[in-house]
């Protein structure tokens, strides 16, 4: 679901009076990309010494629909490892909340100032964590379970909760 960044001391990494939270939420996926690769060169070989077999056999047609089919193929496979890698990055730090969203080639950054950030979550279970403040909004949870937003939520409020607080700079 998502994970409070700790040193080995038990204490929130970062400067000393201003922990720092991030969340990193990715989609759940069986393959890397570079796995995808070996899978797919390995197809490659497997079906193009197949049909030269079968091509210097005398089925010439054979050939051209292994090449239709390594690149139907293909290109399903780069369609799904373009979004491999998508992701929402949280991170909440020095006074400043940033979410990086990253899908496919394209990287969204927002930055918002915590004490002015509202945390939202709709009943509706098919609706994102909306993060809103200064103008600008962003919705997050894509690739969590719905029924696992609100702890997501609560968690986002509680550590926004947490540096909005006082700091004390005398040491008492």
């Amino acid at each position: 679901m998502s994970a409070s960044t700790l040193s080995s001391g038990g204490e929130p990494r970062g400067h000393a009076a201003t922990p720092a939270n991030e969340w990193t939420l990715k989609r759940n996926c069986s393959f890397s990309p570079m796995q995808l690769l070996k899978v797919y060169a390995s197809l490659c070989v497997i079906s193009l010494g197949i049909a030269t077999y079968f091509w210097l056999l005398g089925a010439t047609l054979v050939m051209p629909f292994a090449w239709a089919e390594l690149l139907a193929f293909g290109a399903a496979l780069f369609v799904y490892a373009r979004h491999a890698a998508d992701c929402e990055h949280i991170t909440l730090e020095r006074g400043r909340m940033a979410v990086e969203l990253v899908v496919g080639s394209r990287v969204e950054r927002t930055e918002f100032e915590p004490q002015e950030v509202w945390v939202q979550v709709r009943l509706d279970p098919r609706s994102l964590i909306e993060l809103s403040g200064q103008g600008r909004r962003v919705a997050v949870g894509r690739f969590m379970r719905p029924e696992s937003r609100s702890a997501l939520a609560e968690e986002l409020r509680s550590a926004l909760r947490r540096s909005r607080a006082p700091v004390d700079h005398d040491g008492a």
